[in-house]
């Protein structure tokens, strides 16, 4: 059994990791159909709107740290090597910072700064904005499912 600090930062790792996962499960699930049904010129708007307050401290702090937790847990992971958990652990932390984080960075960030270069009523933001929908949707599946697996992987290192 995990012990200790060790403990701790494996529990705050299934806060964390589960946190994000509920975040793009709200996005996939709902927000973003509903946003997709807005107008374009409307659906941009919003979706730029959401972009710019995503990147304040309260959810940055639990995206960012998240990843950072999951880094810190891999290396002491590698380093302690423990009897039990460890695969579970590296499992957690590499879905976590490959499976969210990295698409994140590769997939969405590049679609919203993409998109934040729009004028919402023009006719080029119409015409970017039914693929962006789909394709940004898409990858913040990977990163829900990866996020919560992440989770999964993490609890089951505890257990």
């Amino acid at each position: 059994m995990i012990e200790g600090p060790y403990f701790v930062l494996t529990v705050l790792g299934v806060l964390g990791t589960g946190l994000v996962a509920g975040v793009f499960c709200a996005f996939s699930t709902f927000v973003m159909k509903g946003i997709a049904a807005l107008p374009p010129a409307q659906g941009v708007a919003a979706m730029q709107a959401i972009n710019v307050t995503a990147l304040r401290p309260p959810f940055m702090i639990v995206f960012v740290g998240s990843a950072v937790l999951c880094a810190v847990l891999a290396v002491v992971t590698f380093v302690l090597w423990p009897d039990e958990g460890t695969v579970e652990l590296l499992l957690g932390s590499a879905l976590y910072l490959f499976g969210c984080f990295g698409v994140t960075m590769a997939a969405n960030v590049p679609r919203n700064d993409k998109l934040d270069t729009m004028e919402p009523g023009t006719a080029e933001a119409a015409t970017y904005w039914p693929s962006y929908v789909s394709e940004w949707s898409t990858w913040n599946h990977v990163r829900g499912v990866a996020s919560a697996a992440g989770a999964i992987s993490y609890v089951l290192a505890l257990t």
